[in-house]
C-alpha cells in the first residue's frame, strides 16, 4: 500500500468495518503509525474540546486542563487496553497480534476524531435548551467508536459475538489487575527510594 492509501484506509473501515479489519489482520493493510497518529489526534481534539467548548456545555474550568498530560494519559490507556486484551486473547485462542489490536483501537477512534472539533465549534453557537444537539453529536461518535472497536476485536481474533463480549469483560478485569500491580510497584520503588534517601541523609549528618 502507498502512504496515501494507508492514510485513507481508516475511512474505508468506517463504511466496511468487517472487510476492513479482516484485511488488517490477514493482508497487512493496517498501519500502526497511522493508528497511533489517530490516537494522538483524538487526544488533541478531546483536550481542545475540554478547553474550548462553549460555557453552556462545558462544566470544567479551562485553566485546569493540561493538554500534554491528557494526550499522554490517552496513549497510556490505549497501550494498557491493548496489553490487557492481548494477554487475555492469548489464553483464549485469539488470532490477533498486539499490533493488530493497536491498529483496531486507533482506526476505531476516527469517528470521534472527526466529531469532537466540529462539536466544539457548534458549542460556541449553542443556546440554553439546545445542548441536546451537542451531546447527541458526541454520543453518536462514541457509539460509532464502540461498534467499530467491537467489530474490530471480533474480526482480528476470529471470535463470535458472545466470545468477544466475554473476552472484553476479562480485558477490563485484566486492565484493573495491571493497574493494581503498576501502582504497587510504583509505591514499592518510592518506599525503597525513601529508605536509601534516609540512609544517605543519616550518613551525611554523622560525617
Amino acid at each position: 500500500m502507498s502512504k496515501k492509501e494507508k492514510l485513507l484506509y481508516p475511512f474505508y473501515i468506517i463504511s466496511h468495518p468487517f472487510d476492513g479489519f479482516y484485511e488488517v489482520r490477514h493482508r497487512e493493510k493496517g498501519s500502526v503509525l497511522v493508528a497511533l497518529f489517530l490516537v494522538f489526534l483524538f487526544g488533541l481534539s478531546f483536550s481542545l474540546n475540554r478547553r474550548y467548548a462553549g460555557f453552556i456545555v462545558n462544566v470544567i474550568n479551562p485553566r485546569t486542563v493540561n493538554s500534554y498530560a491528557e494526550i499522554i494519559s490517552i496513549f497510556l490507556a490505549v497501550l494498557l487496553f491493548a496489553a490487557a486484551n492481548w494477554s487475555v486473547t492469548c489464553l483464549t485462542e485469539g488470532e490477533g497480534r498486539f499490533k493488530d489490536i493497536i491498529t483496531v483501537i486507533g482506526y476505531s477512534l476516527l469517528p470521534m476524531v472527526l466529531t469532537f472539533i466540529p462539536a466544539t465549534i457548534l458549542s460556541w453557537f449553542t443556546a440554553y435548551g439546545e445542548e441536546i444537539i451537542y451531546y447527541l453529536l458526541l454520543l453518536v461518535s462514541v457509539v460509532f467508536f464502540s461498534i467499530l472497536l467491537l467489530i474490530g476485536i471480533m474480526t482480528i481474533h476470529n471470535f463470535g459475538f458472545g466470545k468477544t463480549l466475554f473476552t472484553l469483560v476479562l480485558t477490563f478485569i485484566s486492565l484493573l489487575l495491571i493497574l493494581f500491580v503498576l501502582l504497587l510497584l510504583i509505591s514499592l520503588i518510592n518506599q525503597v527510594y525513601l529508605f536509601f534517601e534516609s540512609i544517605y541523609t543519616e550518613l551525611i549528618l554523622r560525617i
